[in-house]
């Protein structure tokens, strides 16, 4: 079993900056891929970005290349996501992910996303 605890949500204006972290721990095998998945109000999930934990390969949604970056801390046990440049349409309930598989792991579904955490809020006004 893997357990994904998310910190760092909160609410910026357009233009600002938030950093997401991830606390991972369990079955490393079940976490070979740590990512995030949004979902907005009336909205769809959405893969954000992911980091496969062999070798920090990244993989981004075209909508936030350029504006978030996704890291991991191996001594921490934790995943971030720096956000920057965040604008209204990044609002949404952010959730860590985890799967065996990268980049599947934010796919959203039980296909690639085998665990998730709590969720944290993200709000950006403009």
């Amino acid at each position: 079993q893997v357990q994904l605890v998310e910190s760092g949500g909160g609410s910026v204006q357009a233009g600002g900056s938030l950093r997401l972290s991830c606390a991972v721990s369990g079955d490393t095998n079940g976490r070979n891929c740590v990512g995030w998945i949004r979902q907005a109000p009336g909205k769809g999930r959405e893969g954000v970005a992911a980091i496969y934990a062999g070798d920090g390969t990244t993989h981004y949604v075209d909508s936030v290349k350029g504006r978030f970056t996704i890291s991991q801390d191996n001594a921490k046990n934790t995943v971030y996501l720096e956000m920057n440049t965040l604008k209204p349409e990044d609002t949404a309930m952010y959730y860590c992910a985890a799967g065996p598989a990268f980049p599947l792991c934010i796919l959203g579904t039980s296909a690639g996303t085998r665990h998730w955490g709590q969720g944290t809020q993200v709000t950006v006004s403009s």
